[in-house]
């Protein structure tokens, strides 16, 4: 009897064995045929908030990309848009890990002088038809709305937070803590942006 049962545990354990074998087979092949594809079409994202950000241009900005660490783990990416060989902005995938939700990706245009062109979010985990908003709240619109905009405005000429906590920018309505954290992204990407530029112009001055 005891035979039996050593035997007949020994039987579920191989039939366990091989199911997982079979299991972790075929999400290893998932995986490789939808690996290129996802990234495809994450550059293909990636490459669109570019153009929407900044000016039209006429070089390829990922040829001159460039990378900036903001700690151990968190990187942001510039990408210098030229046309005819003069620099007309910058876009810059920038992030926050003070979201609602946690962390959000925003793409960022800036001009040369640090002055925002546009923007488009990226990524985030925000509550839907609250933290959302993010994605066109923060555009002009309507001259109603104008204090609510970052469109046109450069972070180091005003209060760049919410008008709750004194600044200048309208939060989304009943969403203050993804406001918050959308403007964060933005000023990380505009303090390291400038501190680019500032190099860039004392190694000229030199």
């Amino acid at each position: 009897m005891a035979e039996k049962k050593e035997s007949t545990f020994i039987n579920m354990v191989l039939v366990l064995f091989v199911i997982t074998l079979i299991a972790s087979a075929a999400l290893g092949a998932v995986y490789e045929i939808t690996k290129e594809p996802i990234a495809a079409a994450k550059l293909a994202k990636k490459l669109n908030a570019i153009k929407e950000v900044v000016p039209d241009f006429n070089n390829n900005p990922s040829d001159e990309m460039y990378k900036v660490g903001l700690n151990e783990k968190d990187t942001l990416e510039f990408y210098p848009a030229k046309k005819d060989g003069i620099l007309v902005g910058t876009a810059v995938k920038t992030l926050t890990t003070k979201g609602f939700g946690g962390n959000v990706w925003i793409m960022v245009g800036f001009k040369p002088d640090g002055t925002i062109h546009n923007y488009s979010v990226l990524e985030h985990t925000e509550t839907p038809g609250l933290g959302t908003k993010m994605v066109s709240w923060f555009k002009p619109t309507e001259p109603s709305r104008e204090k609510s905009s970052v469109v046109n405005k450069n972070p180091g000429s005003i209060n760049f937070t919410v008008s709750k906590d004194g600044g200048d920018i309208d939060a989304i309505t009943a969403a203050t803590i993804s406001s918050r954290a959308f403007l964060d992204a933005i000023k990380t990407g505009y303090d390291e942006y400038m501190k680019k530029n500032n190099n860039k112009e004392e190694v000229s001055n030199e």
